[in-house]
């Protein structure tokens, strides 16, 4: 099967059109300000503005809760575990036994969790709206990257597709011989974990043929020249704005309602 049949189209979004570096470095500014300071504010005020600017990555919130759930997850089950352990100030609001939430806490874990997903929220907008060539072609011109770091993490980034679908075809044929039907939550983990590995050995097997034919054909072997010259434009520059202005006013925001809190 070719990887170009299944890799993802090229997005026609509006940011699709910024260079993948300023939209990296939007991304950048936004979450070293978030990084800065734990509290519930700016990140809420952050997480909205970026949700605000989901049309223009091609995704509605619908695609990101499907795309994203596992992010969600991980900040739900952040934010609880930093619940449970943080410093019980304030009104005691729950006491079972070794599970304590205060008022203190349970403000703690949802500021931890409010962070995470607006920290992680600009990745997958920049993933969404950029397409691998056209992020490879910014690296090696514009950063000046070696070429063959470059064109190995873009093979890398194309052949992800390819990845997904193999894996529902060794699901469709360990199903088809009678392997992966097992019921049961352990014989299912079993299977999966059978099914992972033979993807590995198939990813191992994919990568090194991948090499040597790189190699052969003089992949990463003195200077090269780009079929697509990447440039910056006006809309780069708005789109470097418009990380400042979401870094700022989240920060403005929890200053003015007292709740900035630097963690250093």
């Amino acid at each position: 099967m070719s990887v170009d049949i299944i890799a993802t189209p090229r997005s026609t979004a509006l940011l699709a059109r910024a260079n993948p570096l300023a939209k990296l470095g939007a991304g950048m500014a936004l979450t070293v300000v978030l990084l800065v300071s734990v509290d519930w504010v700016s990140a809420t005020v952050a997480l909205v503005l970026e949700c605000i600017l989901l049309p223009l990555a091609g995704l509605s919130l619908r695609m990101l809760l499907t795309r994203g759930w596992p992010i969600l997850l991980a900040s739900l089950v952040g934010g609880y575990g930093t619940a449970l352990l943080a410093p019980k100030t304030g009104e005691l609001l729950l006491a079972l036994g070794p599970v304590t939430f205060s008022t203190g806490s349970l403000e703690a874990g949802v500021a931890i969790a409010l962070r995470g997903l607006a920290i992680a929220l600009p990745g997958i907008i920049v993933l969404a709206s950029t397409d691998p060539t056209d992020l490879a072609d910014a690296l090696a011109q514009k950063l000046r990257l070696p070429h063959r770091f470059v064109l190995g993490a873009l093979a890398a980034m194309r052949l992800v597709g390819l990845l997904v679908a193999e894996w529902q075809t060794l699901g469709m044929a360990r199903r088809a011989r009678g392997v992966g039907g097992a019921s049961g939550l352990f014989s299912r983990l079993k299977a999966q974990l059978g099914q992972a590995m033979a993807l590995l050995v198939q990813a191992v097997r994919r990568a090194s043929r991948l090499a040597v034919t790189m190699e052969a054909k003089g992949f990463g072997t003195g200077e090269r020249t780009w079929a697509r010259e990447s440039t910056f434009s006006h809309i780069d520059i708005a789109v470097v704005a418009t990380g400042l202005v979401i870094a700022g006013v989240s920060v403005s925001a929890a200053v003015v309602l007292g709740t900035w809190n630097p963690v250093f």
